[in-house]
């Protein structure tokens, strides 16, 4: 099953796919979805990504002045797919975690 959202504050419908989806049905939820449009990816609960046919990428590099497939680029299908648990933390190893990051953050 292909999900199509609609927001309606913009008014527009949006094809998307989770990760559950596609680690379901695989390269097929992807096909399917693009038949109608490009195709945004959802992980977590986030829109991480958009998919799109190889002629409207065409399109997009020739408008762009880019070479299609001119710069290796990591496997986006096997990142997405790598969504795996980070594992369970009690309260305290997520306070440690969280106090280590607060103290990454620069001072605004």
């Amino acid at each position: 099953m292909i999900d199509i959202m609609i927001d309606t504050n913009m008014r527009t419908s949006m094809n998307i796919l989770t990760n559950a989806q596609i680690k379901r049905r695989g390269i097929a939820a992807v096909e399917d979805a693009l038949r109608r449009g490009p195709v945004h990816l959802i992980k977590r609960n986030r829109q991480v990504g958009v998919v799109v046919s190889e002629a409207d990428y065409a399109a997009a590099a020739a408008r762009s002045g880019a070479q299609p497939g001119a710069a290796a680029q990591p496997d986006f299908l096997d990142w997405f797919m790598a969504d795996q648990p980070s594992g369970k933390l009690d309260a305290a190893g997520l306070q440690r975690r969280i106090a280590k990051e607060r103290a990454s953050w620069n001072e605004r």
